[in-house]
């Protein structure tokens, strides 16, 4: 028996079941937070290990319903290699979350939604502005791509890898929102700011003719902004207290 790999593959369940339980509270404060759209939109989490694998959302399970046990995990080609309670994927997430996970190493997460604030910015010609400190605080983080139709076609990769860099968020045009971060804690706090970005965005446009801010005040906020995934040492505990009184159980 060799003890060392023995140990070591100790370590990688452990550390996969803490993603896993990470991502099904992602899933579920989604919810909670009314970004979901029944059961299409996606988060995903790479799998802890040498293989690349992730995990994704069973196709058709609410996301107020999604477990850690529930999650299926896919490898690169989209194929099954662990089913969770439905066993099966929608093909357009597993193209736009690959594609950010094949290209990008520090992409420990992935996170897409359609929620109505995030795709009413996209589709407005000058996408996110900075209205709000909150939308400054995420400008220098965000890329856009420019809508192909359904995500089907697996060739839209390399031009959704393209227009994302080395950005942490990205507006779908026309679609929606999609964030990247090294843990799924970081890449939920992204998707926190964007979506709150383009909430009062949406409500300052409701209300008329919009105050901007001076050049020099959307650049120190931008300077300022480079930390901003750090929030989430401070924000993730939080938001676990908050889905533990409103929504437990998603770690079985």
């Amino acid at each position: 028996m060799d003890i060392y790999t023995d140990n070591k593959n100790d370590e990688l369940k452990k550390a996969e079941t803490r993603v896993r339980t990470e991502l099904a509270a992602a899933y579920r404060l989604v919810a909670l937070f009314g970004w979901d759209d029944l059961v299409f939109t996606h988060l995903s989490a790479r799998v802890p290990g040498p293989e690349h694998h992730f995990l994704i959302n069973p196709y058709g399970l609410l996301f107020h319903e999604i477990t850690a046990s529930s999650l299926v995990k896919v490898d690169e080609n989209g194929d099954v290699v662990q089913s969770g309670s439905l066993g099966r994927v929608n093909p357009a997430g597993f193209t736009i979350h690959s594609a950010v996970h094949m290209s990008r190493e520090d992409a420990g997460a992935v996170m897409h939604v359609h929620a109505p604030d995030g795709v009413a910015v996209s589709a407005h010609r000058d996408g996110l502005l900075p209205l709000s400190q909150t939308a400054m605080l995420c400008l220098d983080h965000l890329s856009y791509h420019d809508y192909e139709g359904v995500a089907l076609n697996l060739d839209e990769r390399e031009r959704l890898v393209r227009d994302m860099g080395n950005k942490s968020m990205m507006m779908l045009r026309n679609h929606g929102v999609l964030t990247a971060g090294t843990t799924v804690a970081e890449t939920f706090t992204y998707l926190y700011f964007l979506m709150k970005a383009c909430e009062i965005q949406v409500k300052a446009q409701a209300c008329g003719p919009t105050y901007m801010p001076s050049e020099q005040a959307i650049k120190t906020t931008q300077e300022q902004s480079q930390q901003l995934g750090k929030a989430a040492a401070l924000t993730w505990p939080a938001l676990i207290r908050l889905l533990d009184s409103k929504n437990p159980g998603y770690a079985v």
